[in-house]
């Protein structure tokens, strides 16, 4: 059998690059030759046992690639096509695509899962040289001639959660929103924020760079948190609190950050995954009578969704590139992920070029 290189995941601190059996296409999938594909946080959780997958498999869930083979049942596509994968990979089929809730897609294999996302997760991801999509059909999205790699990698999860955060807050012209947290996704909810129109955008962490790339990503206003009291700032800036807050890391206090900064009949959008015990203190909650909002999201996903993000990404509403600060091959994946597991030298998203 063909061979290909791939980052297998064996257990707390212990990948590695091995040869194992290249996948072959069944019925409605695709196999397709991985060009460009990243290290997530999420990636970093599973690495570091804070999220548990099977040992044995290929992590990794942010593909862009070549279609190499196509299973029956395929239409619309040909072997060569390049083509963004989501990482979230919804059938089309079931209840919750059929209602809409494409990130929640039920998936059918046997596994007990947070919604459509299987790369990496239940089924072999994108770090390695080849990868199998399921539901090929509903999720192949072909990469405008014009549009690099490095332009629309970011699009399969980061940028979709991000804009979604953003979306699901239901951000109107002309509101003041805050973004608690200025990694990878906040970044992306930031420029987000600033496609649905908000006309005050506050970005809150404690590192410089960071801080100075919210800038660049659509933040009118940064703050420091080793040096602000970012609450009482925020509620200066805005007459007496954000419209919308999006939370994107995930912890108590900057989850009980963004619901003290929210105006009465405000929203938090949480895009943080959580660990451990999440509490809401009743008077930041105001006993539950500030009318107050709270949504989650999981990444958007499906060929719909990548076309309309590649859309936004040609038109030049937003450029994702600079936040691609740092590019490794896969056999120096390892290295990688020490890097941006220990933020040095400005990390922001690593590339991984198979």
């Amino acid at each position: 059998m063909a061979k290909m290189k791939a980052n297998v995941f064996y257990g707390k601190n212990d990948i590695r690059i091995e040869e194992v059996e290249r996948p072959r296409a069944g019925v409605d999938e695709a196999i397709i030759r991985v060009t460009l594909t990243t290290i997530c946080g999420t990636d970093l959780h599973i690495l570091r046992g804070e999220y548990p997958v099977k040992p044995g498999l290929i992590i990794g869930h942010e593909p862009v690639g070549v279609i190499e083979e196509l299973g029956a049942g395929v239409t619309g596509y040909a072997v060569g096509d390049r083509v963004l994968v989501g990482a979230i990979t919804p059938c089309g089929q079931c209840r919750a695509c059929l209602s809409g809730q494409l990130s929640q897609c039920g998936h059918g294999e046997g596994y007990e899962a947070i919604g459509g996302w299987r790369f990496g997760n239940t089924i072999n991801g994108a770090q390695a040289e080849y990868l199998r999509v399921p539901h090929a059909q509903a999720n192949l999205a072909k990469i405008p001639d014009e549009l690099s790699d490095e332009q629309v990698v970011l699009l399969s999860d980061i940028a979709s959660t991000g804009f979604s955060g953003a979306e699901s807050g239901h951000i109107r012209i002309g509101d003041s929103v805050v973004v608690f947290a200025q990694g990878p996704i906040g970044l992306c909810a930031t420029a987000g924020a600033k496609l649905m129109g908000a006309t005050l955008i506050i970005g809150i962490d404690g590192d410089d760079n960071r801080l100075a790339m919210s800038k660049r990503m659509g933040a009118d206003v940064v703050l420091d948190y080793r040096a602000v009291d970012v609450i009482a700032e925020v509620k200066r800036l805005t007459g007496g609190g954000a419209d919308v807050a999006i939370e994107s890391l995930g912890t108590q206090q900057t989850f009980e950050s963004a619901l003290r900064s929210l105006r009465p009949g405000g929203t938090l959008s949480s895009l943080g995954v959580y660990s451990g015990k999440l509490e809401i203190p009743y008077d930041a909650f105001a006993a539950g009578l500030a009318d107050n909002r709270i949504v989650t999201t999981l990444c958007p996903g499906g060929k719909e969704r990548m076309r309309r993000l590649m859309e936004v990404v040609r038109s030049g509403r937003v450029d994702l590139t600079p936040l691609l600060t740092h590019t490794f091959p896969l056999e120096k994946i390892a290295d990688a992920y020490e890097l941006f597991g220990s933020r040095r030298d400005g990390v922001l998203k690593v590339a991984i070029k198979t």
